[in-house]
């Protein structure tokens, strides 16, 4: 019979592969409330590959109770679970690489979807961040409010980086890209412990039903 404490420490991983499936989507829900730095931060790309790995991973749990109310000798629910969980990699890599090498051109990527803004936006966020223009003052600035002029945003010292709209910008699209990609990366241990513990269950299962046929042989229960 397997082990309860492979048996135990296998339910403990499974229960934390859901846990990763439901924090995703709940996530990619909360992304796409009304965010103006959110959705400058986040492409729509990323709330559906968040939605698709979030759905994975839960249905990869569902399998894995499929898998695990099966009696003892029958071990096709675990290799069905196993491809569901190579499935699950390919996709946390997938996901995590592309919000990663995004990451990386930060700051030409956010001077484009700055330019996209509406004027209306990018006041609002040169008041919030007090900031004039993306890479300097003249840089698709908005006069009015913080910025009250032109001339004003021309005497701010050009030295301090946070006077520019790409600093303030930059700090909050990294800060929340590098969670978001690490946190997506750290899935992957869940995912190949899983992997490797099944495979364990997998093998002692069949261990077990081997010595069966052995005793029934020799005309003797097996114990």
């Amino acid at each position: 019979m397997v082990s309860k404490g492979l048996m135990g420490f296998w339910a403990f991983v499974d229960f934390l592969l859901l846990a990763a499936g439901g924090m995703t989507i709940g996530i990619a829900i909360l992304w796409q409330r009304p965010s103006i730095l959110m959705h400058l931060t986040l492409l729509p790309e990323f709330f559906t590959a968040a939605m698709v790995l979030g759905i994975a991973l839960c249905a990869t749990f569902l399998v894995s109770l499929g898998a695990v109310v099966q009696k003892n000798h029958v071990t096709v629910g675990f290799v069905v679970l196993n491809y569901f969980l190579i499935v699950d990699a390919i996709i946390v890599l997938v996901v995590g690489s592309i919000i990663w090498f995004f990451s990386l051109r930060q700051r030409s990527e956010y001077h484009l979807r700055w330019i996209a803004l509406p004027d209306a936006t990018k006041q609002l966020l040169q008041d919030q961040f007090s900031c004039c223009g993306y890479f300097n003052a003249t840089d698709n600035i908005v006069i009015g409010g913080y910025c009250q002029s032109q001339q004003f945003a021309d005497n701010l010292n050009v030295n301090n980086t946070d006077n520019f709209c790409v600093t303030p910008v930059t700090k909050f699209t990294d800060y929340t890209l590098e969670n978001t990609f690490t946190t997506i990366y750290g899935y992957m241990s869940i995912v190949l412990t899983l992997l490797v513990v099944s495979l364990c269950v997998i093998k002692k299962r069949e261990e077990e039903e081997r010595f069966k046929k052995i005793d029934a042989k020799r005309g003797r229960s097996f114990v």
